[in-house]
């Protein structure tokens, strides 16, 4: 006898709202046994780990069928298989392009600091001349 659906959810550490899903985008099999419940096999909670394990890593669903169908094919391991390995060269070329976004972020933020701590700097040493402006904090007030 097969597991049913609340059994696989725990073992899955999911929802069974979350199983239901897949099985309605047809990443998970509908397969009932003769009491009209769902059942489910070790395979099943394959599937079901290799999906949550790539959605971790940022897969969208759609991105995790082709692991899937790898380990529906037989195969030991849900990556082996060119679709899949295309999947994760795609994933790649969009992390590589996120990164670069992010790096540019990061300098353009490291310049506003740069220039925000001169300016501070500046207002600083004109603070100590007499007669200088008294520093204002950006929440408004004044520095003590």
């Amino acid at each position: 006898m097969g597991m049913r659906i609340g059994e696989l959810a725990a073992r899955a550490e999911t929802t069974t709202r979350t199983l239901r899903y897949y099985e309605s985008r047809g990443l998970l099999p509908a397969r009932r046994g003769d009491n009209g419940y769902r059942t489910y096999d070790e395979g099943d909670l394959r599937l079901v780990r290799q999906i949550r394990t790539l959605q971790h890593f940022g897969f969208d669903l759609e991105e995790t069928r082709p692991f899937v169908e790898c380990l529906r094919a037989g195969h030991p391991a849900g990556d082996s298989c060119p679709a899949s390995l295309a999947v994760y060269r795609r994933k790649l070329d969009e992390l590589d392009a996120l990164i670069g976004e992010l790096q540019a972020v990061r300098e353009t933020v490291a310049g506003q600091l740069v220039r925000a701590e001169l300016a501070r700097d500046e207002l600083a040493a004109e603070a100590r001349v007499p007669g200088g402006p008294e520093p204002e904090c950006e929440l408004g007030g004044q520095e003590r």
